[in-house]
């Protein structure tokens, strides 16, 4: 069990395995944390995605600026220790942290929450959360592992909370909010209409869609229904239309390989319509196998 519960702690929350250091038998979770948050905290440049969408996370985690004349939106923050650089990347393109309005949460885990609490305090802006996903960040802690000293974060005061299809705005700017629980109980992704060369392009924020830590089989599940809303957010996804797709983990819409392309031609690299379906399509087949995984070592006893 301290084996399985290593590796599902190095999968933690993330959009891919990114620990390869040797045997998981020859690590603890303590270490396999440290190789996670190294990779996480690796600082990078600020950069344009699109129109009023700015990438300001670090190299591991994902962080957007969604900005406007009357106010900006922050999607996501990364661990507690990346907040200076978070606050460092916004200055950089020249925007104010006191001009952030709201914050915006995809889902409540420790490496996209902990920043919040800090950057709240700091700027006034409004905590929007969903209501699943309310006392997991007033409390802080992963669902199903409240007592895990490794899965916590600073907890962040929520003061709205929103529903499927409803709006956040700061003046003109609008994201709607989609319901997309599982890998969080209220796990939300977010959509915008930007704008470039004449064309109006929808960017979808989503949430995720991986197993990571979760427990999806036996008495002791990360929370009841938890299948069935992985099964349900599969669906919805499959109805967004959006032709920029961004993510919490940078892997997840290949940033790397994106970035580097920007302004080689007259195309945006984060251009792509069919991109996030493909990427939908995988996930669910990636979950099936989790799943069936999950209910073979249940049947063995394991």
């Amino acid at each position: 069990m301290k084996i399985l519960s290593a590796i599902a702690l190095s999968l933690l929350l993330s959009a891919s395995s990114v620990v390869s250091a040797g045997p998981v038998q020859a690590q603890t979770v303590s270490d396999l944390m440290a190789q996670m948050r190294a990779k996480w905290n690796t600082p990078t440049e600020p950069f344009r995605v699109i129109d009023n969408v700015y990438y300001v996370g670090t190299a591991g985690l994902s962080s957007f600026l969604v900005t406007s004349p009357d106010g900006h939106v922050l999607i996501d923050t990364g661990l507690p220790e990346a907040t200076p650089l978070i606050k460092t990347n916004i200055d950089k393109l020249g925007f104010k942290l006191a001009d952030i309005k709201v914050l915006l949460n995809t889902h409540a885990h420790l490496d996209h929450t902990g920043g919040l609490a800090e950057l709240k305090k700091e700027t006034g802006a409004q905590m929007v959360s969903s209501a699943a996903d309310k006392p997991l960040l007033e409390g802080g802690y992963y669902p199903g592992r409240e007592n895990d000293a490794e899965l916590k974060f600073p907890p962040v005061k929520v003061d709205r909370i929103v529903g499927d299809g409803e709006k956040v705005t700061v003046g003109k700017l609008t994201l709607v909010a989609h319901m997309t629980p599982g890998h969080s109980p209220g796990c939300t992704t977010w959509t915008t209409v930007t704008r470039e060369k004449r064309w109006n392009h929808t960017v979808v924020f989503f949430c995720s869609a991986t197993v990571a830590a979760n427990r999806l089989v036996g008495s002791n599940v990360t929370y009841p229904g938890i299948v069935e809303d992985y099964r349900k957010t599969f669906a919805k996804a499959k109805g967004i239309f959006a032709d920029v797709f961004l993510a919490p983990h940078p892997e997840m819409f290949k940033m790397d390989e994106k970035r580097p392309q920007i302004g080689r031609s007259a195309f945006n690299p984060f251009i792509k319509a069919a991109e996030f379906h493909a990427f939908i399509r995988d996930a669910e087949k990636a979950f099936d196998e989790g799943l069936a995984k999950q209910k073979a070592a249940a049947d063995a006893g394991e």
